[in-house]
């Protein structure tokens, strides 16, 4: 809130100082030679302009120097998927040819506009057109984006198509979105996911799976992901509401969730949390965070309110569509773990059809006991009643 009002003291600041420039203008019209009063530029003014256009070039590259000191280390580091790698090779060839392009391209816009600056009496060479110009700013072009395209779709190929031989062996696991939280669904001892439909949605089956399909009795739903490492995973994704995006971002894996359609993405984990852990990068990620943590710590302590945790990496899914309010919380802790302690993790959940089942017992017990008292309940109030006669004869009788 503060940088907020800042910015806003320091445009009003400006806009204060540009209507004062142009009150002073006014007030100086009339009192000098007739030709600095005109509206068309001067030498002095185009000389002002060129250097100010070189100037701003120089500012460019500066601050495109500083953001890569300052900010380099946002990056993401070590891809944890297989497909990682040319995913981020396909990233970092788009980066540098925008980065020699824009070098290019810059320097000639702003050096030329300070070179060819207006003067007095120089009159711009005119020519129709010229094809070889044409000819090589169209074909650079085409040919540079022809060739970076093709290579997306080959990475793109790449990345969704999974061969039928992994798919015999991979784990299914739905990601369910609603506002603002996720869901995840494995798919049972039989392999394959069984039909769901917001219709279904009551009690324990949050995420309103069909009971009454084969393939859904053995599903196991859970509110933390986890992935065996080196595993095939194929992913389907619902919406239960509105429009939500699944990213995560060290996998290198991002999919819209669409309500009313199942969208899919699979990929491979190729480094566990804890081995993402260890990573220098990570490492270095972290004890700063932890730094920063710590400062704040102290300002809480001051104030007499608890101290923040230490900060520990985890995997995350998040969502990448401002889906409501809430959208900034909307994440899922993911872990990433050898196969033998994923399968341990997921044999000790119990399935949909076994929580179902439960479910419907306990609201079963209840209503058992209530018919079971009932009989008793009639009694007491018969005794009640027989007490009220003999208390009223006894009245009547005047005993």
């Amino acid at each position: 809130m503060t940088s907020l009002l800042i910015l806003i003291v320091v445009v009003l600041l400006g806009v204060a100082i540009w209507q004062l420039t142009k009150i002073f203008h006014l007030t100086q019209v009339g009192a000098g030679r007739p030709e600095e009063d005109s509206v068309v530029a001067t030498d002095t003014d185009n000389k002002i302009h060129g250097y100010l256009m070189f100037a701003f070039v120089g500012f460019i590259y500066l601050f495109t120097i500083f953001s890569m000191w300052k900010w380099g280390h946002v990056v993401l580091g070590t891809p944890a998927s297989v497909h990682g790698p040319q995913y981020d090779n396909l990233m970092n060839i788009s980066m540098v040819l925008i980065f020699v392009v824009q070098i290019i391209t810059q320097f000639l816009l702003h050096y030329f506009a300070f070179k060819y600056k207006g003067k007095q009496g120089q009159v711009a060479l005119y020519f129709s057109d010229s094809n070889k110009l044409e000819a090589i700013w169209t074909f650079i072009p085409v040919v540079v984006l022809a060739g970076l395209i093709l290579y997306g779709l080959y990475a793109w190929t790449n990345i969704m198509f999974i061969d039928e031989e992994a798919k015999e062996d991979a784990i299914y696991v739905e990601v369910y979105a609603k506002q603002f939280n996720w869901e995840v669904r494995y798919a049972g001892k039989d392999g394959k996911l069984g039909k769901a439909n917001v219709r279904y949605i009551a009690g324990v089956n949050s995420m309103g799976v069909d009971m009454s399909d084969a393939n859904a009795q053995d599903d196991i739903q859970a509110s933390e992901l986890h992935l065996p490492k080196g595993k095939q995973i194929i992913f389907k994704f619902r919406s239960q509401d509105v429009l939500h995006s699944a990213y995560m971002p060290h996998f290198r894996a991002q999919m819209n969730v669409v309500p009313g359609m199942v969208t899919q993405f699979g990929f491979v984990p190729t480094i566990t949390t804890e081995e993402m852990r260890q990573d220098p990068l990570i490492m270095k990620k972290v004890d700063h965070i932890n730094e920063i943590r710590t400062k704040k710590s102290q300002e809480l302590a001051a104030e007499g309110k608890p101290a923040l945790e230490p900060y520990a990496f985890d995997y995350l899914l998040l969502c990448n569509k401002i889906c409501g309010a809430s959208h900034f919380n909307m994440q899922m802790k993911i872990v990433v773990e050898d196969e033998a302690d994923f399968n341990k993790w997921l044999s000790e959940k119990e399935t949909i059809g076994q929580a179902v089942k439960k479910e419907k017992e306990g609201a079963a017990a209840p209503a058992a006991t209530e018919v079971a008292a009932a009989p008793a309940d009639s009694a007491i109030v018969k005794t009640d009643s027989a007490a009220t006669k003999a208390d009223t004869a006894k009245v009547a009788h005047g005993k």
